[in-house]
């Protein structure tokens, strides 16, 4: 039997682009007459930081109706199109008030918080998922990775919207969240985790989903895991030696050069797991074209591991770039992205649609 699993990367502000790719492939599939939501084709859909965000807004309950999840790709990138600004305020007092991210995080957590609220619920529980949902996220007190999945009862017992809140707390652009864990009794000092974002470890989630996968037997007795990882871009400026080599710590974290070490750990993180998987799952069927898995007419039909992703060009690649320009740039390359990947997007709405 094989398994599908759907993958989504951190990515702030770019996760418009996921997004726009689930977009395309709700399309290739409705046009298969499979006009199911996404979270029926997929056994796990995993996700970190903005890739937690869509990945709950698929396999959340909706609010008021629990038979629906909270959000399908199209409301998604309404979110990050006409709601991103809320999320990365800009105004001049925000600026004034935090030295423009030096004295304190960069942005006010409330609007997102509120955001989050809204389409997942106050207390709606990763337990109550409508699929096999991994979110991922870092606990800086404990120094450990955190997997809020209900793939793992032990794990499952996290508010929805807390947990995506958790692993969207990107170092420097919001404060750590009190992430509650509600296995654990509420007169315990472990009850409240102070949560970064998982992006720290696992900007792109894959290789944690696979683990889960092979934990729930996805690979026993014959069966297989197909992984579709869709990332958010990858940066394109260049870290110049002159320049990094007077830097010192404050060079490294400044948010006025968009936090380079954080680009830096991110990416350096996705690259390695997109590089693993394709190994691990696709052998020497499968290479890379532009950090995504090169599919051709005579090796899709025996992949396993499908990575679409690729350096951004003509487009910022902030976490944070949330004007009004940006986003139509960054929904452009969206678009791009998947014609660019159009063989592999038809392969997997073939398979799916066969399920």
């Amino acid at each position: 039997m094989t398994k599908f699993i759907l993958s989504i990367d951190g990515g702030g502000i770019r996760g418009i682009i996921p997004a726009v790719i689930l977009r395309v492939l709700q399309q290739k599939l409705a046009d298969k007459n499979k006009k199911l939501p996404l979270h029926r084709y997929f056994h796990m859909i995993a996700g970190t930081s903005t890739g937690a965000i869509i990945s709950a807004g698929l396999t959340c309950p909706k609010p008021g109706k629990p038979e629906e999840s909270a959000a399908d790709p199209d409301t998604l990138v309404e979110v990050y199109r006409n709601r991103g600004k809320e999320i990365f305020d800009t105004s001049i007092f925000r600026k004034l008030a935090n030295l423009g991210g030096i004295v304190e995080e960069r942005y006010d957590a409330r609007p997102l918080e509120n955001i989050l609220i809204e389409m997942l619920g106050k207390n709606t529980e990763i337990g109550h998922a409508l699929s096999t949902v991994l979110i991922t996220g870092y606990d800086i007190k404990n120094r450990s990775a955190v997997f809020m999945t209900n793939a793992d009862k032990k794990n499952e017992r996290f508010r929805f919207w807390q947990a995506v809140r958790g692993s969207s707390a990107a170092p420097t652009y919001f404060e750590p969240a009190l992430v509650e864990d509600l296995s654990v009794p509420k007169s315990s000092a472990d009850r409240l985790i102070a949560m970064i974002d998982g992006g720290v470890f696992a900007n792109d989630p894959g290789i944690a989903a696979y683990v889960e996968g092979s934990k729930l037997g996805w690979r026993d007795n014959g069966n297989k895991m197909v992984i579709l990882s869709i990332g958010t871009g990858s940066a394109n400026r260049p870290i110049p030696y002159q320049e990094a080599r007077n830097w010192g710590a404050a060079g490294w974290i400044n948010p006025f050069n968009n936090t380079p070490l954080i680009s830096v750990l991110m990416q350096g993180q996705a690259s390695t797991a997109s590089y693993q998987l394709n190994k691990l799952l696709n052998g020497d069927q499968g290479g890379f074209r532009l950090g995504g898995t090169t599919v051709t007419k005579d090796n899709r039909a025996d992949l396993h591991y499908f990575r679409i992703d690729a350096p951004l060009t003509g487009v910022s690649d902030a976490l944070d770039d949330a004007t009004r320009d940006n986003i139509d740039k960054l929904e452009s390359f969206a678009k791009t992205l998947a014609r660019t990947y159009d063989m592999a997007l038809d392969e997997i709405a073939e398979r799916l649609s066969a399920t």
